[in-house]
C-alpha cells in the first residue's frame, strides 16, 4: 500500500497552517492594483497592515516627491553659484543665468559642431566638486527610489509619486528664466526622470 500522497497531503496541511499563523505577508503586484494591505513599499520592513499605515506612507511619499524637486532646484542654484566663482575667477563679467547645454544639445541648437565652439571649461574646486557629487548622488537615489515606487503598481502609491512631483514643481518652480527656456526651444529642464 502506497502512503506516500498521505504524506505530501500531511505537509501541505502543515505549510498552509503555518502561513495561517503569520500575519499578512508582501504582496508583489505585477500589474495595476488599488491593494493597501499588505502591500510591501520598496522594502519588506516598509510593510503596509492598516489604513492608517497607507495613509502614513502616502504622505511619506508625496513628500518624497517634492524633496526630489527641491534637490533638482538646489543643485541648479549651487551650479549656478560655482559657475560666477569660476568666471569671476577669469576675470570675465558674468552674463544672467541661463541653463546649461551639454555637448550633445549644443549643436542642435547652434548649429554647430562642438568641436568648433568656443568652449571654456573650468577646473571646479575639490570642495565644490564634492558639493555637486553629493547633490547629484542624492538625486539619482532619490529618482531611483520613487521610480522603484512606482513599481509596485498601485494606482494610489503611484499618484502619490505624481502628487509630490507636481506639488515640488509649483513651490519650487515659482521663477523661470524665459530667455533661457526659450533658446532652448520650450524645454525648461530634466522632469522626474531616473536622473
Amino acid at each position: 500500500m502506497d502512503h506516500s500522497h498521505h504524506h505530501h497531503h500531511d505537509h501541505s496541511a502543515a505549510a498552509a497552517a503555518a502561513d495561517a499563523l503569520i500575519p499578512g505577508r508582501c504582496s508583489m503586484n505585477m500589474l495595476w492594483n488599488t491593494q493597501i494591505i499588505d502591500t510591501c513599499i520598496v522594502f519588506r520592513e516598509w510593510h503596509i497592515r492598516s489604513q492608517t499605515g497607507f495613509l502614513f506612507a502616502l504622505v511619506v511619499i508625496t513628500g518624497l516627491g517634492v524633496l526630489y524637486e527641491y534637490l533638482r532646484i538646489v543643485q541648479a542654484n549651487y551650479d549656478r553659484k560655482v559657475a560666477v566663482k569660476l568666471a569671476v575667477a577669469k576675470g570675465k563679467t558674468v552674463a544672467p543665468p541661463s541653463i546649461h547645454l551639454n555637448s550633445e544639445e549644443a549643436p542642435l541648437l547652434s548649429g554647430s559642431s562642438p568641436s568648433l565652439q568656443s568652449r571654456s571649461l573650468s577646473k571646479v574646486p575639490s570642495t565644490q566638486r564634492i558639493t555637486r557629487a553629493l547633490l547629484y548622488g542624492s538625486s539619482v537615489f532619490l529618482s531611483f527610489f520613487l521610480m522603484l515606487v512606482f513599481m509596485t503598481y498601485n494606482a494610489y502609491l503611484i499618484g502619490a509619486v505624481v502628487v509630490g512631483a507636481a506639488l515640488g514643481h509649483y513651490v519650487f518652480g515659482a521663477e523661470m528664466d524665459a530667455d533661457a527656456v526659450l533658446a532652448a526651444g520650450g524645454v525648461a529642464g530634466k522632469g522626474a526622470s531616473c536622473h
